[in-house]
């Protein structure tokens, strides 16, 4: 019997057309003996629901075509079981799947899926939640929640979100219980990351890996107006190391707390968590396509490698046009 895959489309993430891309990973796959299947979701939860379907009839893969969204909702689903989670990066942010190294451009997206380099990765919860990138408080959460209420997508509208909440930002007072250690500050961002980068290749933990079983906590101090701005520079260049307001702390799992209930982020998606909240790491509980083992990050080449494959990719589709 062939292998199948589940593919699920979310048609309004991001600004990328879909068009195309259900012929395309049917053709594409299937000339590799692999079946699939399509649906497309239409409101949250669809993607949850496919995909643990899917795993329960043991399917390959499921490949989530939109953004960290849609990434998170069907990663959720297949935590625990033999079928693995497929990208196709088509989101705004796409930090996940940045932080694998794979493609915006779907035909090499599926190139990945093709090689079946599947490698076991590690979930994380806030409060029972799953996020598979990041979890957020303060600054970022704000900004996720006014990119959310906006009706546009894209780049440039979460730059215009983000502006506007730093002008008018106050840093907030945390407690955080970090396995056994405790901090007390003032800070801007409290971030728990497992990958990366928030997306859109601001590296908000450099060095974090999906296969540590650790995550790694980000602390942005309260600072000035203008060692904040730095800090969002060294977020860009990855040299969070070099900067005095910033520290990471990596830990199987903390307790935060804050004075009271407020806005927080999940994977970007905007939430609503008590003054009390707890994160940890789950090791190594959910199957994905990669492309391989992911080289070591290296301040500004790092950065500069990701911009100019997105360069290449984004002059190749309007050539291709």
């Amino acid at each position: 019997m062939r292998p199948k895959c589940l593919l699920i489309i979310n048609p309004v993430s991001g600004t990328a057309s879909k068009k195309g891309v259900a012929a395309k990973c049917v053709r594409r796959l299937g000339r590799e003996g692999i079946d699939v299947e399509v649906l497309y979701t239409e409101g949250p939860g669809d993607a949850s629901r496919f995909a643990a379907e899917a795993a329960r009839k043991e399917y390959l893969g499921v490949i989530a075509a939109g953004g960290d969204g849609t990434v998170n909702e069907v990663a959720s689903s297949l935590r625990g079981t033999a079928t693995a989670l497929g990208i196709i990066p088509l989101g705004s942010g796409n930090g996940l799947a940045r932080h694998l190294g794979l493609s915006t451009d779907v035909s090499e997206a599926l190139d990945v899926i093709v090689r079946r380099y599947i490698l076991a990765c590690d979930s994380c919860e806030v409060n029972g939640r799953p996020f598979f990138c990041t979890f957020g408080l303060g600054f970022d959460a704000a900004v996720s929640e006014k990119f959310a209420r906006s009706r546009q997508r894209g780049l440039i509208n979460y730059m215009r979100s983000a502006l506007g909440e730093y002008l008018k930002f106050q840093p907030e007072e945390y407690e955080i219980d970090a396995d056994g250690h405790l901090f007390r500050l003032k800070a801007f961002i409290v971030a728990a990351c497992n990958a990366s980068q928030y997306g859109n290749n601001v590296f908000i933990a450099p060095m974090a890996s999906i296969r540590d079983g650790l995550l790694d906590i980000t602390l942005i101090h309260a600072g000035t107006p203008l060692t904040r701005a730095r800090a969002g520079v060294e977020l860009v260049t990855g040299m969070i190391k070099n900067n005095m307001i910033i520290q990471t702390l990596r830990v199987k799992k903390a307790t935060i707390r804050r004075l009271s209930p407020g806005i927080a982020h999940v994977d970007g998606e905007p939430i609503r968590l008590g003054a009390e909240i707890n994160v940890e790491c789950n090791h190594g509980d959910l199957l994905i396509f990669t492309t391989g083992e992911k080289k070591p990050f290296r301040p500004l080449i790092t950065p500069f490698q990701y911009l100019h494959r997105e360069i290449r990719t984004w002059f190749r589709s309007v050539i291709g046009r």
